[in-house]
Order: structure tokens, then C-alpha cells, then sequence
């Protein structure tokens, strides 16, 4: 299917979303051919109802399977883990066996994250429409697909029909002109996004990055930044399509071969915005005022450079806003005009669908590179792939002789459904994607933050501006 139309004045959303239209009715609402459909172990309710109809799958070629939330990642016996889980696992088999997908379990070697093993095995690709039960499902937008989370009963849809129904959302540009400085990542473009907009700033838009910034993110830094446009409150994120994606793509084990990849990159690298298209919204940002950026509340939003000191809700003109704040620090145990840099931590956790591709490991290996951790931490790889990868390379190794843990594949401590948790009361530097009360467990607090600045907080034991780590001698040990 191609998308790219002549028409003018049209936003690469409106081309994409356009294409999949089979009918629009009146109240707007229009049936969209989905051309992916993830399923993970909580899409059991799903095809309940698939049982319940006796109905089949309509295109089980175009459906995969994958165990990523609730797996375990230090055994993949499911013998001796927590019976419940063990049969969320099963289900997924069960269903997948049932209804001919294919399936990316605990024993094929391309298992992982969903929004990490759909890229990584070319299933994403530019032009395409992608849903899955999971709300992060927007990471898959750096490709310049159209890609949302959906709920149980459309999950049932889509298995039955191929479809859904969805009402065309606003178009928003976010534009970041500028060169990154060294050390900011694109985990810091999106918490200084979220900050500055909210995280409903984004409620009923369709997010399209723009500007040389973001032409300059390797696909790594493309998916990290679509995955965090729900938490701004987007229905997706998307990046055009350029030569770095084509490059990506190129021999992935499900992308086109030979003339037919060939004919497909310039149908993708034609998926652009036209230069007189119209947005609903229009944000731009400078890449020069971008600083390595943590959470200190608990939504992102609550976001600040890592140089800057805990807001004093005393300071702010909403009174709901000042309430939100207050709450947010009696629940993080953290006081107004406290600096950033001086909070404490107990653990890291680096992984989850936002930073746990070869990229995001490498970042972090850098700062751990010849320093010991002083406080305990997981390391979890977006994938089986990524995990053998960084092995290869000897980022294993890094982590391990810095005290952290190297574990297997999967949604891990981001959410804690699997047995990987935060201790109550305890402080968490992330690379995750929420900090929620009790996210990454009961009583947990969660501070957000790049890969890198994840490992400059892990070797100093408090909240951690990473660009002093990279000038830093290593010999000594421990910094700060």
C-alpha cells in the first residue's frame, strides 16, 4: 500500500491514517485496516471473547505473539515461578497454537519487549498501521507508523476483524531545532517536552517530531521518544521516515528483500509531511536549552534539569497544580528547594520498552565503565537479541563487575509484574517510562532519567548530573 499522495497540504498522519480508511461514517468515526497486531500475556481476555463468539482470528499472519510483561528474567523455568503467572504464559501459548501466530516465546531467540522486538525484527515499518494492548505502543511512530495502545475489547476486534474504529485525532508538530549538547539524550528531550506541556498537553493530538534535533536521534533515540508521547498525553508520536530509518530496516528478518525493499524505501522516504501542511498545534523547542533531566514528583511532567532545585508549590499560580506538587513530594519524601543532586537513592533499574536497546546499554556501560555501583541494580536488555549483542561487546561484563545484576529479557522492574520490584519505601533511579505511585511497587518512588544518568546515579548514590562522570578520572572508584 502506498501512501504518500499528491494532494497538498496534508500532515504525514493525515497520509498514513487516510490510506487504512475502509469507511467513514458520519459522526467522523471511520474503520481502519490495522496492518500489525501485538499480543501479550494479558490479551487473554481478548480471545475469551473470541471463544465465547466461537470466532477464528482473521489474519493470523499479520498477529503476533509476544511474552514480555510478566515473564520472569532470572529463569526462564516457568516450573518455579508463581503459579498465576505461569498461566497467563500458558494462555498466550495456548492461543497462539490454537490460532497459528507466531509466537516470540521464553525459548525463541528473538524474544523481548514487544516495542522493542517489533523494530528490531522489521515488523515495524514506515506507512503501516499497529496496535497492542499496551499503551507504550506509540514507540512505534519513529517510523513513521501510525501506532496506539488499544484496550481489551478492541484487542477482540482487531483478532476478529482486522479493524477498528477510531475518530481522527488533531495533528501537533513538535519541532527541536539545534544541536544536542553532549551527554543530553532523547530521553531528555521528551521529560523537558512533558514538563513544559503536561502530560494531557498533548490529550487528543497526534504528536509528528520535527527539526534537525530529531533528524539527528539514531533510531534508538527516535523509539525513546515516541514511546513517551502518551505520557504527554499524545494518542501516538511519529518521525518521518529518512535514510537513517531505511538503514535500520535493511535485512531485518521480516522486512522486504531486494527490489521489493528498494521499491518500498522510496515509497518511505516519500512519507513526508508536505511543507504546506497544517497542524492544529505547534511547539518548538531549542536543542541548546536541553539538560540532562530527572522526575522528582510522580507523573513526568514533574521534570526538572538535573541542575536545578525541587519546586516550592508555594511558587505556583494554580492552586490545583501547587496542590499536585505537594502531594507529589510528601509521596517522594523530598523537600521544596531541596537540589536535585542531593537526593539520595537506593537502587537503579535500567531496561523497560524506553531505554533498553543496545544504544541505551551502551550509554550506561560508558559511565560504568572501570567504577563500582554503590547501591544494587537490575539490568534487563530489551531483548534476547540486544542481551546477546551486549555480550558480544562485553557490556555485560561492565555491568557486572560494577555490582549491578544482568538478567533475561522482559518488561521487568518498569512495571513490576513479574516479581521484580522496588522495596517499599524505597528510591528507584529509572530508565522507565512512569513514575506513578507504586509503579515499580508498593510504596516505591521512581525518578526517571537517561540510561546514562541511570549509571552516574548508580556509581555516586544520589541523583546525578552525568556529564561530571564523563570528565571525571575513572581510578579512583566511586565519584561523589
Amino acid at each position: 500500500m502506498t501512501v504518500a499522495g499528491t494532494e497538498s497540504g496534508r500532515t504525514l498522519f493525515d497520509k498514513v491514517f487516510d490510506a487504512h480508511v475502509i469507511v467513514k461514517r458520519e459522526d467522523g468515526q471511520c474503520l481502519l485496516w490495522i496492518d500489525r497486531h501485538f499480543l501479550h500475556e494479558g490479551s487473554f481476555h481478548a480471545f475469551n471473547k473470541l471463544k465465547e463468539r466461537d470466532a477464528e482470528v482473521a489474519r493470523p499472519d499479520l498477529t503476533f505473539g509476544i511474552e514480555d510483561h510478566y515473564v520472569p528474567t532470572r529463569t526462564r523455568d516457568l516450573s518455579v515461578i508463581d503459579p498465576a503467572i505461569r498461566g497467563m504464559i500458558e494462555q498466550l501459548r495456548g492461543n497462539s497454537q490454537r490460532h497459528g501466530l507466531r509466537l516470540f516465546d521464553l525459548d525463541d531467540p528473538g524474544q523481548g519487549i514487544v516495542h522493542v522486538v517489533g523494530p528490531e525484527q522489521g515488523l515495524t515499518l514506515p506507512g503501516l498501521t499497529m496496535v497492542c494492548g499496551d499503551s507504550h505502543t506509540a514507540t512505534h511512530g519513529a517510523f513513521g507508523a501510525i501506532a496506539f495502545g488499544i484496550g481489551a475489547s478492541e484487542v477482540a476486534h482487531v483478532l476478529m476483524t482486522q479493524t477498528l474504529w477510531q475518530k481522527k485525532p488533531k495533528r501537533m508538530r513538535i519541532t527541536v531545532e539545534g544541536a544536542l549538547a553532549p551527554g543530553v539524550s532523547a530521553k531528555d528531550i521528551a521529560l523537558s517536552i512533558i514538563a513544559r506541556i503536561g502530560a494531557d498537553g498533548a490529550a487528543g493530538h497526534a504528536i509528528e517530531y520535527a527539526g534537525s534535533a530529531i533528524r539527528s536521534l539514531s533510531m534508538e533515540g527516535r523509539l525513546t521518544l515516541c514511546n513517551l508521547s502518551i505520557e504527554a498525553g499524545g494518542r501516538c508520536g511519529m518521525v518521518a521516515p529518512d535514510q537513517t530509518t531505511v538503514d535500520y530496516l535493511r535485512g531485518r528478518p521480516f522486512a522486504p528483500e531486494g527490489t521489493l525493499f528498494d521499491k518500498g524505501a522510496a515509497d518511505w522516504l516519500a512519507l513526508q509531511s508536505d511543507a504546506d501542511a497544517v497542524f492544529d498545534r505547534e511547539m518548538h523547542l531549542d536543542a541548546a536549552d536541553i539538560a540532562p533531566s530527572v522526575t522528582w514528583g510522580i507523573t513526568p511532567e514533574d521534570a526538572s534539569p538535573i541542575t536545578a532545585k525541587v519546586p516550592d508549590p508555594e511558587n505556583f499560580e494554580d492552586p490545583a497544580r501547587a496542590q499536585q506538587v505537594r502531594d507529589a513530594l510528601e509521596y517522594m519524601d523530598i523537600r521544596p528547594g531541596q537540589c536535585l543532586s542531593d537526593i539520595r537513592i537506593d537502587r537503579v533499574f535500567i531496561g523497560s520498552c524506553t531505554n533498553s536497546r543496545i544504544e541505551d546499554l551502551r550509554a550506561a556501560a560508558s559511565i560504568l565503565k572501570g567504577r563500582k555501583a554503590s547501591v544494587p541494580g537490575l539490568v534487563s536488555p530489551g531483548s534476547m537479541q540486544v542481551k546477546r549483542q551486549a555480550e558480544a561487546e562485553g557490556l555485560d561484563r561492565i555491568f557486572l563487575d560494577a555490582g549491578l545484576e544482568w538478567v533475561d529479557a522482559g518488561c521487568s522492574m518498569c512495571v513490576g509484574m513479574n516479581g521484580d520490584l522496588v522495596p517499599p519505601g524505597e528510591r528507584c533511579a529509572s530508565t522507565t517510562n512512569r513514575n506513578f505511585r507504586g509503579r515499580q511497587g508498593p510504596g516505591s518512588r521512581t525518578h526517571l532519567m537517561s540510561p546514562a544518568m541511570v549509571a552516574a546515579a548508580a556509581v555516586t548514590g544520589h541523583l546525578t548530573d552525568m556529564r561530571e562522570l564523563m570528565q571525571a578520572p575513572v581510578a579512583g572508584g566511586n565519584i561523589g
